[in-house]
């Protein structure tokens, strides 16, 4: 059942990635005797191994009791051993409620795992706001404890529990603290968040730093292992050698083109706009279903790396120490005469097709006359059309987040008349 569901995904039919769970809420599937996969926003990987239990990857704060129960119906082992992939909340929150019925397990991690929770900490405020932004969840509260590993490790590490040998090696990506496993009695690869089924996230606009061409060698160095199952920690199973082999090396072809084109036109002395949009991703890689911008984007990327090359400052010398942007837009308010006249110009652009024009105009409307209700009714309505025609989940959130702020500013001003 499994591999006919993976044969779906493979060919495009259906989806399961870090956008579509498709098979959440289905509980634990098996995929070999004493090997298990609870799909969900943070997939976990199951092991039962001579009367242990084993987990890769934990899920989060908001499935833990879901997973506890769905495992519990697969396996009624003591929970000895669990491994972090990284430390990303959807990964790191499941083991409390088998520890509080149960002996307290070993938990493994990369090293800067400990400095990623240290970090959240310090900036639980910001988290909070970003990943409502990110996932659309207003409500949604940063974790302020975490369970932190019991075992951590550098480069790489083996872990023998039961029968099994878990292999640990480090990769750099979506985070610094990425641990790849390979477990060479099932011929399984668990590439954690490094194989999501969409393109790599690895220009996330609202977060810290990522590492495009380490995570090329990392797509490459797990290529080479060939694997026979490979379970992510998000999106569907892959079966056999020589799909594992095309999926890695092509998003690793995929990323390494942008790093090439990117690196190419910083040295040459281009400035981060131009790059932006000069670079674009190998076209006969387009119809690949892991392959699909529908989380992050090449612009974005592209964004990234020359925040890792290239510094903060973008090659505009009006950029390196600016006025406040309301300045600059009541400034161009008075020019035009009036934020209504960019607010019109605005529908204009976007009545042309141009949605990043109509977007710069639009915002410099609102900030120009903050308290303008017509003013935010067109911000709403630009923003909202920029939303609704993004693939990306990264740029649709942002856009209708920002819609959202000026419809809340309409109706405030509604109840105040």
């Amino acid at each position: 059942m499994i591999e006919e569901y993976a044969d779906r995904i493979w060919n495009g039919e259906s989806d399961d990635s870090i956008v579509d769970t498709g098979m959440d809420g289905k509980g634990v599937q098996p995929i070999a005797d004493g090997l298990g996969w609870w799909p969900g926003f943070g997939n976990v990987i199951t092991f039962e191994t001579e009367g242990e239990l084993v987990l890769f990857d934990t899920s989060s704060p908001f499935s833990a009791a879901q997973l506890h129960t769905d495992v519990r119906a697969w396996s009624k082992a003591p929970l000895s051993t669990a491994f972090y992939s990284h430390g990303h909340i959807d990964h790191v929150f499941g083991t409390a409620p088998f520890e509080e019925s149960g002996p307290r397990a070993t938990i493994y991690a990369h090293k800067a795992v400990v400095a990623r929770f240290h970090r959240y900490v310090l900036t639980n405020g910001y988290n909070a706001i970003i990943n409502q932004r990110q996932f659309q969840a207003p409500n949604l509260r940063w974790p302020m404890d975490y369970r932190h590993p019991d075992v951590t490790f550098d480069d790489s590490l083996a872990v023998r529990r039961g029968g099994l040998t878990f292999d640990l090696f480090h990769a750099k990506g979506e985070t610094d603290d990425a641990s790849v496993c390979y477990v060479p009695e099932h011929k399984l690869l668990l590439p954690g968040d490094l194989f999501i089924w969409v393109t790599p996230n690895c220009g996330n606009p609202q977060k810290v730093q990522r590492y495009p061409r380490e995570w090329v060698h990392a797509l490459r160095r797990m290529a080479a292992l060939d694997a026979e199952i490979m379970l992510p920690s998000h999106g569907a199973p892959i079966f056999g050698r020589d799909r594992i082999r095309t999926a890695l090396l092509e998003t690793a072809e995929w990323l390494e083109s942008l790093v090439t084109q990117a690196l190419g036109l910083l040295n040459a002395g281009a400035r981060l706009d131009e790059i932006m949009h000069t670079v674009r991703p190998p076209a006969h890689l387009a119809d690949r279903p892991y392959l699909r911008a529908r989380y992050d984007e090449p612009e974005f990327v592209v964004r990234n790396l020359w925040r890792l090359y290239g510094g903060w400052y973008d090659g505009n010398p009006a950029t390196l120490k600016p006025a406040p942007d309301a300045a600059v837009a009541a400034a161009v308010a008075g020019l035009a005469g009036g934020a209504s006249v960019l607010a019109d110009a605005a529908l204009k652009a976007l009545g042309e097709g141009d949605e990043r024009l109509a977007g710069h105009l639009a915002e410099m409307a609102a900030l120009a006359a903050p308290g303008d209700r017509g003013v935010h009714r067109v911000r709403a309505e630009v923003f909202g059309a920029r939303a609704a025609g993004e693939q990306s989940l990264m740029a649709r959130s942002v856009f209708a987040w920002a819609a959202a702020e000026s419809e809340k500013r309409t109706e405030s001003e509604k109840q105040t008349e």
